[in-house]
């Protein structure tokens, strides 16, 4: 679903592009990308960056992060994520976050709106100790969690927390367009806890097909699908897009399978995965083979959570087996799928250690 591509080798405008194929073989083992990189961060062709512009506070624990980013930087789809690398206590730590902001702006800026989230280093970091003209890490945008073209004529929209952040990038970009037909249902804690809520007024206000419902667990109790149902009469007729927790994705999935249209239902999850019934693997000695670690992991941890413990820098992105940046290869052993419940054994495969378990003992080449 999240495929990444690592490299991009032509970000560099033409002249310097020129400057450093025929410099490299002159500043071998160095690459004169490393010493342009020192010059201005977004020449680098090897490891694409962004350079902050501004942190914009949404609320007390969210804000939205502007990038400039080089040339030649692709354009995204609204909906979808980047990869963003972040240096925390002197290790780098990759983490995806939705683009909120409208493609092929003319200042090639870009913008993500991070949530800090409770035990998030990286988070954290972004929202409260990311200064203008920090350099971040990126990777293109990527997702599938995206609106059709042409774009349905009756839309819903179901979000909860952070969950509106794609939504925001896709309402902006119909916005855009000059019209909205769509029923937006989201759902926070409380009215100060909900991330760009005066801009959907505006919108609402702007857009007489744009339905909003701003639901507050501190004004108006326990969410769930009756309540839903009551403010979109004419779900089972709508496409509907939802992000948020996992309880209320799976209600949703339920409930549009009980409506029979569970094809209706495009969703996105963030939250790390959490072992399903019956999901756990048995547990056993995980070996870590190119780094040398050695821990014992129960069947409830993902590898990636053992592999951190026992002191392996692994690598890692979404953390929710979606965006398959921490595939390793299984050389011994069996796991389990956290998700799913489903096993695999060792015989040359690759596995995503944020959503496997061990199944035993397991010898893994990272």
């Amino acid at each position: 679903m999240r495929h990444t591509v690592h490299v991009m080798a032509t970000l560099a405008p033409p002249p310097v592009r020129r400057l450093l194929d025929a410099a490299t073989a002159l500043t071998t083992p160095l690459l004169p990308d490393d010493y342009l990189a020192y010059v201005n961060p977004l020449w680098s062709r090897r490891e694409p960056r962004g350079i902050v512009d501004a942190v914009v506070p949404e609320t007390r624990d969210a804000a939205t992060i502007w990038l400039r980013t080089p040339q030649g930087w692709p354009a995204h789809t609204p909906g979808q994520y980047v990869r963003v690398g972040v240096d925390v206590d002197g290790v780098r730590q990759w983490r995806t976050y939705s683009l909120t902001s409208l493609p092929r702006r003319r200042d090639r800026r870009i913008a993500i709106t991070v949530k800090a989230v409770p035990g998030g280093a990286v988070s954290h970091e972004l929202v409260h100790r990311t200064a203008r003209g920090t350099v971040l890490r990126l990777a293109p945008p990527v997702g599938d969690f995206v609106l059709p073209h042409p774009v349905p004529p009756r839309l819903c929209f179901v979000t909860a927390g952070s969950g509106v952040t794609p939504v925001t990038g896709m309402l902006r970009h119909l916005d855009a367009g000059g019209s909205i037909d769509a029923v937006h249902v989201h759902l926070a804690p409380s009215a100060g806890d909900s991330i760009g809520a005066a801009e959907r007024h505006r919108l609402a206000a702007r857009h007489r097909g744009y339905v909003l419902h701003e639901h507050h667990d501190d004004r108006d109790g326990r969410f769930g699908a009756r309540r839903l149902a009551a403010l979109v009469p004419d779900l089972g007729q709508r496409e509907t897009w939802a992000c948020g927790p996992a309880g209320l994705l799976d209600a949703l999935t339920e409930h549009f399978a009980a409506l029979g249209r569970p094809a209706a239902l495009h969703l996105e999850r963030f939250q790390p995965v959490v072992a399903a019934d019956g999901a756990q693997g048995e547990g056993g000695t995980v070996t870590f083979t190119a780094s040398g670690r050695t821990i014992e992991a129960d069947g409830a941890i993902p590898l990636l959570v053992a592999g951190e413990e026992a002191g392996a820098l692994l690598p890692s992105g979404c953390r929710m087996g979606i965006c398959h940046s921490c595939v390793g290869r299984l050389t011994a052993g069996a796991v389990r799928d956290l998700r799913t419940g489903e096993r695999y054994q060792a015989e040359d495969q690759m596995v995503r250690t944020c959503v496997s378990a061990a199944a035993g003992p397991v010898e893994i080449d990272l």
